[in-house]
């Protein structure tokens, strides 16, 4: 052979091997950074696979367990680099995804099968725990304090604040891991007009109140710290919370706090160069959980910080409830990678969710609700990668499934939303109109996206759909071309829901469960990890499972938390036949408009999606009409719990005991048996007679005095 010939058989050799491996997954660095209280993350970086077929499946459990659980299969990110952002981002190859919905302190083992028909298939096992619920030592220490002395906590020790005006407050010294320092009002009678924790670690503040007035004001500065909490605090100023000196906070637990900004819901406040200001919760880095709060009145309500690249990864943003967000109800920009937005209700805001941009992904948006949005539900401008769009349920004016960026955005991922747009109205919302009553506007979507299972419709306009350069004009034309399982709706999806036309006023949250046997019940697609919990054949489309409880939004009744949650192992079974509760409804509405009946009773219960404590004024044939914290509300009598209702009766009906017979059905029906019991009593202290005829049992027999006791029975 002769010198050129070997020459050109090795390049060919090196050439052929460099292809082969090319395609072939050369496996990298695999970490699970950043662990949340409920969510775990998994980051393995690769080379190679130009062909892009590799996959990893996941199982995990936790450690110790027997039965695993099939998780989401990892997102496949391709290598990229950000446009339209200085400086540029870059980021590797890397398989990467989240583990949802998990306990807290608990570790996990999870299972890693990476497959790559042309080479790189390996199996890897890792473990990773949850952070647990922050709080204080159940000894630590408990030191009164008062404006004079706030200053002197050591780590571990808890301060009980006096009622009184504090004025502006800096932390002076740091907790320890396991020994925060917690500063706690118990009814909120400690008043700031600042809290300063810049630099600081494992400091809690619990309970707090701080108001201030002042332009540009900032409630509580959490900039370079670690560890930290803020939790049922009352924030009242133009910014709330903000960390947004680099590198930000790290691992910060901001929860069931309300946040209450200066901008109002006018057509002017609207948008990018709209009159508005302020941001609810403002923070760059890795770890932090942003979840239960209640914020309004900002031009971005909660937000990761933009404009300068950082480390934002592992970020939980979960069962906020978000109103008057006049730029963006939840701007998740410059994220990198596990970014979670899920189960938030967002209502009179601008734009739902932002991610403008995210560098790669996977950036997670499922199962959040957003009514009378005047913009888009969906902000994925400036050349955004690896948005995954899950279970979301949208209802506006204008253009329904919409995002309108004039940059590509790619590797979206979208299934099982059911969005709903319609008749746009003449007026425009700080110069930007919401679309032409579309069912789908979908401006410039790259190859790399993907949709299907979702439900798309109009109200007041006829269907249309774009997506792309493409028009079509029925829902059979975008279920050959765009989604083979597309599903065709309406407003009839709900029960008796307005259409938000016109915006302004602002609107109340309302509820957007579909109803059941409507055409988005069980026509979903079953995604692993996401959605297991479905109750009938198959998942429900939307952001609820048809007769399911809506989700906590906001802040939660004291003594609830992440803790006290305990994660069914098993898929829940469809709920069975229920007793017809009708002619229980009848009776109970009779009674509470009877004579007898006490007025102003105070019930718990379940009140757009939160527990509440109200006092039930009046009723009629479909609602009730109760009063908490000094305002009026209806709540429908469908939604009134088989075992709230018995708890009703029992506090108002008196002595009728038919209304009380059927409260004892009631609660047996909801297995409420301590609560079957007082009613039990209740009926029996009216007379044996009721007793009887109410359970069907005799009541207890009282023995005689002179009685003599059988030995027999205690063998």
């Amino acid at each position: 052979m002769t010198l050129h010939r070997f020459a050109a058989c090795a390049w060919s050799i090196l050439v052929g091997s460099a292809l082969i491996a090319a395609d072939a997954t050369d496996p990298g660095e695999l970490a699970t950074p950043y662990p949340t209280l409920i969510h775990l993350a998994v980051d393995w970086r690769f080379t190679g696979d130009d062909n892009a077929n590799g996959q990893v499946a996941v199982r995990y459990r936790e450690a110790g367990k027997t039965d695993w659980h099939e998780g989401p299969p990892l997102r496949r990110v391709p290598a990229s680099v950000s446009q339209s952002v200085d400086p540029q981002v870059v980021w590797q190859g890397r398989h990467a995804g989240s583990l949802f919905d998990l306990r807290p302190d608990t570790e996990y083992e999870i299972e890693l099968k990476l497959a790559d028909p042309d080479g790189g298939s390996v199996d890897k096992t890792v473990r990773a725990r949850t952070r647990p619920v922050p709080k204080a030592s159940a000894d630590a220490p408990v030191k009164n304090l008062d404006p004079a002395t706030i200053g002197s906590l050591a780590p571990g020790e808890v301060g009980l604040l006096a009622a009184g005006t504090y004025g502006e407050f800096s932390v002076p010294r740091d907790g320890e891991p396991g020994k925060p320092i917690v500063y706690r009002s118990k009814d909120g009678s400690a008043v700031f007009t600042h809290i300063d924790m810049t630099e600081r670690k494992h400091v809690y503040l619990e309970g707090l109140t701080v108001t201030n007035s002042a332009t540009d004001s900032v409630a509580i500065k959490m900039h370079l710290s670690e560890s930290c909490v803020v939790r049922r605090c009352t924030l009242t100023s133009t910014y709330g919370i903000k960390a947004t000196i680099l590198p930000g906070a790290r691992n910060a637990y901001i929860a069931d706090n309300v946040v209450t900004g200066v901008t109002p819901w006018t057509a002017e406040a609207m948008g990018a160069g709209g009159k508005n200001v302020g941001e609810g919760i403002e923070i760059t880095g890795p770890g932090n959980v942003i979840c239960h709060n209640r914020v309004s009145g900002h031009r971005d309500c909660i937000s990761t910080y933009e404009e300068s690249p950082n480390e934002q990864v592992c970020i939980d943003i979960y069962n906020n409830d978000i109103s008057i967000g006049a730029d963006d109800g939840i701007e998740a920009d410059f994220t990198q990678h596990n970014c979670r937005v899920i189960r938030n209700r967002l209502t009179n805001c601008f734009v739902g969710l932002s991610s403008q941009p995210g560098f790669g992904g996977p950036n997670y948006f499922i199962r959040n609700v957003m009514y009378n949005l005047t913009y888009v539900p969906f902000k994925f401008h400036r050349f955004s990668q690896g948005d995954v769009v899950l279970h979301n349920t949208v209802v506006k004016c204008g253009d329904g499934l919409a995002c309108f960026s004039a940059a590509e955005f790619n590797h979206a991922y979208f299934r099982n939303n059911l969005c709903i747009g319609g008749t746009p109205g003449a007026e425009k919302w700080g110069g930007y109109g919401g679309g032409n009553g579309l069912a789908m506007m979908l401006a410039t979507p790259g190859a790399g996206c993907s949709l299907d299972y979702d439900a798309l419709g109009t109200h007041g306009t006829p269907f249309k759909a774009i997506y792309g350069k493409d028009t079509y004009g029925t829902i059979d034309e975008v279920r050959k071309h765009i989604e083979p399982h597309v599903v065709a709706v309406d407003m009839a999806v709900f029960d008796q829901v307005d259409f938000p036309d016109p915006p302004i006023p602002g609107r109340a949250p309302v509820d957007l469960r579909p109803k059941a046997g409507s055409v988005v019940v069980d026509a979903g697609l079953r995604l692993p990890g996401i959605n297991d919990g479905f109750l009938g054949k198959e998942p429900d489309i939307g952001a609820y499972e048809a007769g399911q409880p809506l989700p906590i939004y906001g802040p939660r009744p004291v003594g609830v938390d992440e803790s006290t949650i305990v994660k069914s192992e098993k898929k829940p079974e469809a709920p069975k036949a229920a007793i017809d509760t009708q002619p229980h409804r009848v009776a109970v509405q009779a009674a509470l408009q009877s004579p007898k009946a006490k007025r102003g009773a105070l019930i718990t219960m379940p009140v757009m999606g939160e527990l509440q404590e109200v006092t039930v004024v009046s009723v009629d044939a479909t609602v009730l009409q109760v009063e908490a914290d000094g305002a009026s509300m209806p709540v429908r009598w469908k939604d009134v719990r088989d075992e709230d209702l018995a708890r009703l009766v029992l506090l108002t009906c008196g002595d009728d005991s038919d209304a009380l017979a059927h409260a004892w059905s009631l609660a047996g029906a909801a297995k409420a048996m301590n609560l079957r019991d007082q009613i039990a009593k209740r009926l029996l202290a009216i007379s044996p007679d009721s007793f009887r005829t109410a359970t069907g049992i005799g009541p207890p027999q009282t023995p005689a005095k002179d009685a003599t006791p059988d030995p027999a029975a205690d063998r």
